[in-house]
C-alpha cells in the first residue's frame, strides 16, 4: 500500500512539476528592438523605434506594440491570442497585418502566421527568447503588402 501511495504521489509531482514548466512563457516583459541589429529584406526596415509590451492573458498573450516607422507615422497596435494556434484581431494602426495566430512551442520559443485582410502581408516566422532571457529575436519569411517576397529579422533587448 505505501509503494502504491509512494507512486501516486510521484506521478501526480511529475505531472504538476510538466505542467507548470510547459504553461511558462518567458516572453513576457517589455521589449525594445535595437534598431542597429534588425535586418528586412527588401531593405531598409522601415521602423524607426518599437518597444513590445507582451502580458500573460488566459491560455496566451497580450501584445502591445509601440513606436514609430521611418515616414514618422505611429505604431500602436494590440492584440491578445490564444497559444492555440487559432487567428486573433490586431487592432490600432502602424502595422502591416490585421490578424495574427501563435502556438507556443516551449517556454522559450513561440511560432506565429500573421496576415492582413486588405493587402497581400502574409508572412509566417518565429520568436525565440535567449536562453539568459535577455534577447528576443523574432524571424519571418513572406510576402509584403504588395505581394513581393520579405524577410526579417528583428533583434530585441528586454527591459
Amino acid at each position: 500500500m505505501r509503494k502504491i501511495f509512494t507512486l501516486a504521489l510521484f506521478a501526480a509531482l511529475a505531472t504538476s512539476i510538466t505542467a507548470s514548466a510547459w504553461g511558462a512563457d518567458n516572453s513576457l516583459g517589455t521589449w525594445t528592438a535595437n534598431v542597429a541589429k534588425c535586418k528586412y529584406t527588401p531593405a531598409p526596415w522601415p521602423v524607426k523605434s518599437l518597444t513590445v509590451t507582451r502580458e500573460a492573458a488566459s491560455d496566451g498573450v497580450k501584445v502591445t506594440n509601440s513606436g514609430m516607422r521611418t515616414d514618422g507615422a505611429a505604431i500602436n497596435t494590440s492584440y491578445t491570442a490564444k497559444y492555440d494556434g487559432s487567428s486573433s484581431e490586431v487592432t490600432g494602426e502602424g502595422a502591416p497585418y490585421d490578424s495574427i495566430a501563435v502556438k507556443q512551442v516551449d517556454a522559450n520559443t513561440f511560432s506565429y502566421e500573421a496576415n492582413n485582410s486588405k493587402t497581400k502581408y502574409r508572412a509566417s516566422g518565429r520568436v525565440v527568447i535567449s536562453s539568459d532571457g535577455k534577447t528576443m529575436t523574432t524571424t519571418a519569411s513572406g510576402v509584403d503588402a504588395d505581394g513581393k517576397p520579405m524577410t526579417l529579422e528583428l533583434v530585441y533587448d528586454k527591459q
